[in-house]
């Protein structure tokens, strides 16, 4: 368990930052939250919530013909990398290695929000989340969560709806 003035540290780093800013600049205020602690699975961060493993927005970085492709998922199910390459148009999509997701989002596997990133990353945003009135994503920290809803990820991130599942 982290310490009072862990979570302040947590929520004052620089990653956490930028991603409070930029849902600012979208015109989306939430709380960011910091947990006790990380959070690596969807499994983890409903346990420490209180809500359903659905309810969890996984961040997720493919390699996407050599670009970068941001997968927003529920946690309830896992994305098929077949139909994330035919909603992308692309040749080939597979997941990441940690500099990949490190050199196009400047957030860690584990911690990867849906903005805040050096440049925009194209997203896709499972349309299953849409089955709940609150998700939850990653603020840019392995400790750190903010609620949203499924419109508000469409929007701040200009992502495009999609079922990721087979």
């Amino acid at each position: 368990m982290t310490s009072p003035d862990s979570h302040d540290k947590v929520l004052g780093h620089p990653n956490v930052q930028r991603v409070r800013a930029a849902l600012a600049e979208a015109g989306a205020n939430p709380e960011i939250v910091a947990l006790s602690d990380s959070a690596p699975t969807a499994a983890a961060a409903a346990e420490q919530l209180g809500c359903e493993v659905g309810a969890i927005a996984n961040s997720l970085i493919f390699d996407c013909d050599g670009a970068p492709l941001l997968v927003l998922t529920s946690g309830a199910h896992r994305a098929d990398v077949a139909v994330l390459a035919r909603a992308a148009g692309a040749d080939t999509v597979g997941r990441a290695d940690p500099t990949f997701v490190r050199t196009h989002t400047g957030q860690p596997i584990g911690g990867v929000a849906p903005v805040g990133h050096p440049e925009p990353v194209r997203t896709l945003v499972d349309v299953w989340l849409a089955k709940y009135d609150q998700v939850w994503a990653a603020a840019g920290h392995p400790h750190t969560v903010f609620p949203t809803t499924f419109d508000e990820l469409v929007r701040v991130t200009g992502g495009t709806p999609v079922d990721v599942t087979a």
